[in-house]
């Protein structure tokens, strides 16, 4: 298999602060997931001034199997492979 570059794409957005450019991130992130070029386990917030300040979206500890844990950053318990309702 050929290994392809890696890129990341800043995409700007409107968030009343830090919780709320988090929650999106997930959102959109676990969305950009169902195409196989993105890598939504790497997905972080920076604030627009600050980009060198970044803040992980999703814990993303690998787990049995190679697959990575798809809960927030700092969750409490154990890393899960789907998210539980």
């Amino acid at each position: 298999m050929v290994e392809r570059e890696r890129f990341v794409i800043h995409l700007p957005v409107a968030a009343g602060d830090l919780t709320a450019a988090v929650h999106l991130a997930r959102v959109v992130a676990r969305w950009a997931g169902l195409l196989s070029q993105t890598d939504p386990g790497e997905t972080t917030v920076s604030a627009e001034d600050d980009q060198g300040v970044r803040h992980r979206v999703f814990c993303d500890l690998r787990l049995p199997g190679g697959r990575r844990c798809v809960l927030r950053a700092d969750h409490g318990g154990p890393c899960a492979r789907r998210l539980t309702r």
